[in-house]
């Protein structure tokens, strides 16, 4: 690397790869769009390359581009991890793992209480969030496991995915709701309709299950992934709910809310674990994720055979 290259320049360059705008890479990282400008024309002179090219409005990364990028993340992972160290005097390890809503409520509570009770020299950093948000966090290695949906096709690269188990979408309401015997149609032509948020893996399919029925387009009185608001709503009014069912388990098994039947059995997908694949490991990918991936896959085992019993 050119020793003229700073820090700085590093985290504008990946920021821009991140939001492909410089004047938002500028705001994120508190500088003005004319000083990211000049700082990012000064890391292009230092490599001697184009590293982005405009397409319509976006700022999107050259072949060069790519390749620095790869390198530049581990650069900036390294130096960040160097300097907790330095600050804390030597931290104890941590471990960082996202999860997506299905897993959140239900299967991975368990999973994390074996795993702190095993490791009581280790900090578990777990987060919840959106796909794009942890997937996005997994690439930029801030986050070591996801846990959840699988991954789109388009979106593997770089990446290897586990599956664990099946996970159906279910149609969603209150234990008492006057219209729980009716078709799923009838009820949704009358009363309040929650969907998945766009940026959800299952949105595609709760949508075309929709179009499938003849309600193409039908417009949701509210869109939410999240189990606090949706079981909420649904406890406080008539609407009908499509979500994962992990997500709703503990509700359904306390009689809370039932789900009615939608005869669509490709309203399932598959869950499982995402990480980088075995060449963009980095150092922060060792024994304490085996043991939690391989506590998770028993957990998945012992769900399968809990269901089939």
């Amino acid at each position: 690397m050119h020793p003229a290259i700073k820090l700085r320049h590093l985290r504008l360059f990946l920021k821009i790869a991140d939001l492909g705008s410089l004047s938002a890479a500028g705001r994120a990282i508190g500088i003005s769009q004319p000083a990211a400008s000049k700082s990012l024309s000064e890391l292009e002179e230092l490599i001697g390359c184009r590293l982005f090219q405009r397409v319509g409005r976006r700022l999107l990364l050259t072949a060069e581009g790519e390749d620095v990028r790869r390198h530049a993340r581990d650069a900036v992972a390294s130096l960040d991890a160097a300097a907790r160290v330095a600050v804390a005097g030597g931290e104890r390890q941590r471990l960082s793992v996202g999860l997506l809503p299905t897993v959140s409520t239900r299967f991975f509570p368990a999973i994390a209480a074996r795993f702190i009770a095993a490791e009581p020299d280790l900090t578990l950093a777990i987060e919840t969030g959106s796909h794009p948000v942890l997937l996005r966090k997994l690439k930029e290695r801030q986050i070591d496991l996801m846990i959840g949906r699988m991954p789109q096709a388009g979106e593997l690269a770089g990446l290897e995915f586990e599956f664990l188990y099946e996970e159906p979408i279910i149609a969603a309401l209150r234990a008492d709701h006057p219209a729980r015997q009716m078709d799923v149609r009838e009820i949704i032509r009358r009363y309040p309709l929650i969907l998945p948020t766009r940026d959800t893996i299952i949105r595609t399919t709760v949508d075309d299950y929709l179009g499938s029925i003849g309600l193409v387009g039908v417009a949701p009185a509210v869109e939410t992934s999240t189990l606090a608001l949706g079981r909420g709503l649904l406890l406080a009014s008539d609407g009908l709910w499509f979500i994962s069912q992990g997500v709703v388990q503990n509700e359904l098994d306390a009689g809370q809310l039932v789900s009615i039947p939608l005869g669509a059995t490709y309203l399932s997908g598959a869950v499982g674990m995402t990480r980088l694949d075995a060449g963009n490991l980095g150092r922060r990918d060792g024994e304490a994720l085996a043991r939690l991936m391989a506590l998770t896959r028993q957990a998945a085992a012992d769900r399968g055979r809990s269901a089939a019993g």
